[in-house]
This record gives C-alpha cells, structure tokens and sequence, in this order.
C-alpha cells in the first residue's frame, strides 16, 4: 500500500511538497530565533546553579570534616594532659634515675604532641573560617543567579507563550508535508538543512542560479529542473532545486516566504563558481 501511495504521488507533487516543508520549517527557524539565545543562557545558568550547589555540598561537608578533626584534637590533647598527669605522679614514686629518665620523655613526648594538637587545630580553624567565606560567596552567587535565571525564564515563558499556537500550527503542517514525501528525500533534506548555515534544503533557481549557492546552472538543467519530472540537486551544494514560478506558486498558496522575480533576463549574468569553492 505504501508502494503504490507513493507512485500516485507525482515529481510535481515531491517538489511541491519539499518545497511547502522548507517553507514551514523556515518559518519556525524564524520562531526560534525570536527566542534568540535565551534557552541556552536558561541551560547555562540552571548548569552554573547545579555546580554552585555541588560546590555548596563539598564545602559544608569539608567544613564538617575539619570540625570533627578539631573536637578530635582537643579529646587527644585532654588525653595528653592525663598522661602528663600520671607520668608526673609516678615521678615522685620512682626507684632510680632510669625510670625518672624514661618518664620524663614519656612526658615530653606527650608535651610535644600537645602541641602539635594546638598546631593542628589552628590549622582546622582557619581551613573552617576560610571554606564558610567561600560558602557565603557559593551561597550569594546562588542567590544572584537564580535571581538571573527567574528572569530569562519568564522572558521565554512569555515569548513561548505568545508563539506556542503558531509554531504547533506549523509543526503539524510539516508532517502533513512530510507524509508526502520519501524517506530517502527526508533525510537528505534534514541532513543539508543540518549543514546550512541558514538552513535552506530546497531553493529556487534565481537568475539562473542555485538560490543557496548562487552558483549558476546549466542551460539544460534548467530546463530539467522547469519540466518538473524528477527531483534534482545543486552539483555544487546539495541543495534541492525547484524552479522560480513553482517556488512562486507555493508561496503565494501558504502565505510563508516571498515572491521572486523572474530577472533572468534583464540580469546580469551570475559568474559561474568551481565546485571546491561553493559556499553555503
């Protein structure tokens, strides 16, 4: 069934449709741009905010960390003392020098780590002092930034809102067109659209020329491309050609686009380009 649906449809009626559907897509590249960069600056900020939490958590967890290390510390430094303590009283209760001796380093030693417990801490603190300047800076570039983006969502929002119905409108045109037209066709279309910097897949020929090259055509290119009998590409761009009073018709029928003249005549001709250089 499908076979013999797209036999009945002509070249003509290919074309036409090719031709309806760059139309319409056209128009909603127009919508799009009317957004402008706003869906990427909403993308960038909502990223930049998730990092800036992420950042939050490790802060606040390494702020923790050397909380726990400081009360830590001041358990082992109590512990030290205890051990002075016991040393110092077992002094007083020694038989020679030797045990004197050995606990005074008992002592010392427990001296020394005392100290290097205070060093520590110290150094706990001012890692926690620093890492809750750095929480405060995290927390107020939150606080701007979700401010930021509250803004150029509703500033989407509202251009969403204004051109919703016209762009489901040509959404649904375009798979109108598009069910008539093959998927060979199809994803050519798409893949050059994907390519061209202004997105056009299919063009008429203007003044003789590839409308999105602007590279000339042949004569009897032209003429293949006017008698409408099979679908033919720019062999410079890519592009699907259709001829300037097809193209016409179209626009005048969906009311998307402008009317060209036909200048072929009083025109200068176009030079003609190599293959290498065509640009879109």
């Amino acid at each position: 069934m499908a076979e013999k649906k797209e036999k009945e449809i002509s070249v003509e009626a290919k074309l036409r449709a090719l031709f309806d559907l760059q139309l319409v897509k056209s128009e909603i590249d127009k919508i799009k741009t009317l957004r402008g960069e706003l869906p990427l600056e909403v993308q960038d900020l909502e990223d930049e905010i998730e990092g800036l939490r992420t950042r939050v958590s490790n802060l606040e967890a390494e702020i923790s960390e050397s909380t726990s290390n400081i009360e830590k510390r001041k358990i082992e430094i109590e512990e030290n003392k205890a051990a002075i303590s016991k040393y110092t009283e077992q002094q007083n209760n020694v038989k020679n020098n030797r045990e004197y001796e050995n606990l005074s380093k008992e002592i010392e030693y427990q001296q020394l780590n005392i100290q290097l417990c205070e060093k520590k801490i110290k150094e706990y603190q001012a890692n926690v002092k620093d890492r809750r300047d750095d929480l405060e800076k995290a927390n107020d570039l939150i606080k701007g930034r979700s401010i930021d983006l509250d803004q150029k969502k509703q500033e989407l929002e509202a251009i969403v809102s204004e051109t919703k119905q016209q762009e489901d409108k040509l959404r649904e045109e375009a798979k109108a067109h598009e069910a008539l037209i093959e998927p060979r066709y199809l994803s050519a279309f798409d893949k050059i659209r994907k390519n061209a910097r202004n997105g056009l897949a299919v063009v008429r020929v203007v003044r003789n020329a590839c409308g999105g090259c602007f590279n000339q055509i042949p004569p009897q290119r032209r003429i293949d491309i006017a008698q409408r009998n099979k679908i033919i590409v720019c062999e410079y761009c890519g592009r699907i050609m259709v001829d300037l009073a097809l193209g016409n018709e179209e626009v005048k029928k969906t009311g998307y686009g402008i009317t060209l003249a036909d200048e072929t005549e009083s025109a200068a001709p176009v030079k003609k380009g190599k293959k290498s250089a065509a640009k879109d």
